[in-house]
């Protein structure tokens, strides 16, 4: 080849690959840019057909395009798989270097393919690598019919043209699949809106598969929850979508069980060749040819399923499942709300049914004390119609207790009740006794106050009659006791001094007897001035081991009597407590006449005592039955008296007023016990201070 015709040549390749450039250059679409690199191949290199197989950065296939001719066949990516893996386009692609075949029939690395409109015949073909910056992004293939029909001359333009074109290709496939992206996300942001317009479970279903509908376009789509150990199908909309509804399958069954057991989708290309889409996948009265199936998922967890049936386009886009998987995690989420909606919904119904129905009068108010809503009790109950009550304030309706609440309701913030009894102000003026129970409440998704002001006229008409008759008891029968001791006193000392000694005996008891009557009617007294609220009025300083050793003198005879031992444990430097003298020789008598009288003849009966940081600790402890740890909670509460020890006799008054008396003074009164092996009761009394010493010294 002579300089000038190098030269012409050299220039002619040069503007060659300036207009290829400048083609190029003006097209963004990929395939756009595609028709025009294998237009360009064709009409300046020769050929029947050019193709180009557009790799992604694993270098996978995403697109491709042939031209036979002047005619376009794309979407031929699947049709294109079996050259890459195992034909020509393979073999450039693991070299990454062009190469050229003058005969077809010649080379093993060239692959008849089913799509050959020319089966038979030898061909001539060149196939490059499109490379960009190194980065591999495409394979170029030239066909001829005939062989021998290209020379290596030709292998070096192909590839001028496909290094030309690499760039581009590049850059339009990047902005497809920006583009692409774009379009997920603008189809999941309008699926979002559009799923969470509402919060009703019906409605949501519904939007979804709209929302599903659209952005697949597809014939059917269907929506199925899980329940229990199945999948029930809702929602469904479409072809003979009427026939899906109600429809189950059991969790682990055919793809639909395995997508909700793995909770992640798949995409179904051709049903009929899917292993393992089974009888239990097919929804009744629609004709499944193609499917996606994706979890509804949230937070981790899967809810159900949805399907997108049968492609309008006969083949799925390759993001389906990318879309479906993002509608499945919205829908998802979109459906729990509406699920944690409609329990709140019923919630809120059920405590407005209670809140209505409620026997004890009930307000809400605001957190400045207004009130917002009453039940038809507080109606009924104040007098006021609602609407004059939410002209109120709740310091208007009853005395609020202050020191309870906090002047700006600051203790009842927390999760803490506040109780207290009051006056309910109705509105003929005339008040009613109440016990006010008052928490923070959520009333209509609004922080809120619940007041129950419950009715307890009743309760303090008893507790009027209780006074009264424990008074009747306590004056009308201690002149009596009284008159008959002072008698028992006369009659020993009228008796003949021959017959005293059995005269006596007889009296003592009748003596001892009305000593317990007394006590019994001064602990009935004591209990009801207790429980009302009196504080212990007639503290002195008192000698404990001298007070310990007086009881022990009174009792000493019944514990002998049931041929029972006594043992005191009782040191000699106690020091003195601060104590109403009378309660606390009850407490002791009440404890250890117990300890004796459930305990078994024989047995052996414990007092001791001991100063422990400034309190005086004393215990009596019997060898009887056992209190079963049951009991052990209740056993001090008035009235009570142990299950299974029926034959001893009592009120069940002296526990509670031994735990009423040493509370009274400020101590601690428990019991230690195990079934079979005893009790141990413990309490405590406070030491006499100086300055309490002092005092009563001066006295």
């Amino acid at each position: 080849m002579t300089l000038p015709e190098e030269s012409n040549r050299t220039r002619a390749l040069l503007e060659l690959l300036y207009h290829v450039s400048r083609e190029l250059a003006t097209a963004l679409d990929l395939r756009t840019v595609l028709q025009r690199v294998l237009y360009e191949t064709l009409q300046n290199v020769g050929g029947e057909r050019c193709s180009i197989v557009v790799l992604d950065d694993a270098g996978k296939a995403v697109d491709a395009t042939i031209v036979y001719g002047t005619k376009v066949h794309e979407h031929t990516t699947q049709q294109m798989r079996e050259t890459m893996e195992r034909g020509l386009a393979g073999w450039v692609i693991q070299n990454r270097k062009g190469v050229y075949i003058p005969d077809t029939s010649r080379d093993e690395r060239w692959l008849m393919r089913p799509d050959d409109t020319d089966r038979l015949g030898s061909k001539s073909a060149i196939c490059v690598p499109l490379l960009a910056r190194e980065q591999l992004v495409g394979v170029m293939t030239l066909v001829h019919t005939k062989p021998n029909s290209f020379s290596n001359e030709q292998l070096d333009l192909v590839q001028a043209i496909a290094d030309q074109a690499g760039i581009a290709v590049l850059n339009a496939r990047l902005y497809t699949e920006s583009q692409r992206q774009a379009l997920i996300m603008t189809a999941l942001a309008e699926g979002a809106a559009a799923m969470n317009a509402s919060l009703r479970m019906d409605e949501v279903y519904q939007r979804v598969l709209i929302q599903t509908m659209q952005a697949l376009r597809v014939e059917t789509v269907a929506l199925g929850m899980v329940e229990g150990d199945h999948i029930v199908f809702r929602a469904a909309a479409g072809h003979n979508s009427g026939n899906i509804l109600g429809k189950t399958i059991e969790l682990g069954m055919g793809v639909t069980g395995t997508v909700t057991r793995e909770g992640r989708g798949v995409v179904i290309p051709d049903v009929s060749q899917e292993k393992n889409f089974s009888e239990a996948d097919r929804l009744g009265g629609v004709e499944m040819r193609a499917a996606v199936i994706a979890p509804i998922q949230s937070q981790g967890r899967v809810l159900g399923v949805i399907e997108a049936i049968n492609p309008i386009s006969k083949t799925f886009d390759p993001d389906a499942l990318l879309v479906m998987t993002g509608i499945g995690g919205l829908a998802g989420t979109t459906i729990q709300n509406a699920q944690l909606f409609e329990r709140l919904q019923a919630a809120h119904k059920r405590y407005r049914d209670l809140f209505e129905e409620s026997i004890d009068p009930i307000v809400i108010t605001d957190w400045e004390g207004r009130i917002i809503e009453a039940n038809r009790r507080a109606t009924l109950l104040s007098g006021y119609s609602r609407e004059e009550l939410q002209e109120l304030s709740i310091d208007q309706l009853h005395e609020v207790n202050w020191n309870k609440t906090g002047m700006e309701f600051e203790f009842l913030r927390g999760d803490r009740m506040v109780s207290y009894e009051s006056s309910l102000h109705k509105q003929d003026e005339s008040h009613i006794p109440t016990e006010v129970h008052a928490r923070r409440v959520e009333f209509d998704s609004t922080d809120s106050i619940q007041w129950i002001l419950r009715d307890i006229t009743e309760r303090k008409e008893l507790d009027s009659l209780r006074e009264d008759l424990t008074s009747m008891i306590y004056h009308d029968l201690r002149s009596p006791l009284a008159n008959i001791i002072s008698s028992l006193d006369v009659i020993a000392h009228m008796v003949p001094e021959v017959e005293r000694e059995t005269v006596r005996s007889i009296l003592k008891i009748a003596e001892n007897s009305t000593d317990r009557i007394q006590r019994l009617v001064s602990s009935l007294l004591d209990v009801s001035r207790l429980e009302s609220g009196q504080p212990v009025a007639d503290q002195t300083v008192v000698d404990t081991l001298a007070l310990a050793r007086s009881v022990l003198q009174d009792v000493e005879p019944s514990i002998r009597g049931r041929k029972q031992a006594l043992i005191e444990d009782l040191p000699e430097e106690l020091p003195s407590i601060w104590v109403d003298e009378d309660m606390a020789r009850r407490v002791l008598i009440n404890l250890l006449e117990n300890s004796s009288k459930y305990s078994p003849t024989g047995a052996t009966i414990e007092i001791g005592a001991r100063a422990e940081d400034g309190w005086v600790h004393f215990w009596v402890k019997d060898q009887g039955a056992g209190i079963p740890p049951s009991e052990q909670d209740h056993i001090f509460d008035k009235f009570t008296r142990l299950r299974g020890q029926g034959k001893a006799s009592g009120l069940g008054i002296g526990l509670a007023f031994c735990r009423l008396a040493v509370q009274g003074h400020g101590g601690r009164i428990w019991v230690e016990s195990d079934t079979g092996k005893g009790a141990t009761f413990h309490f405590t009394f406070p030491v006499a201070s100086k300055e309490q010493m002092a005092g009563s010294a001066e006295d």
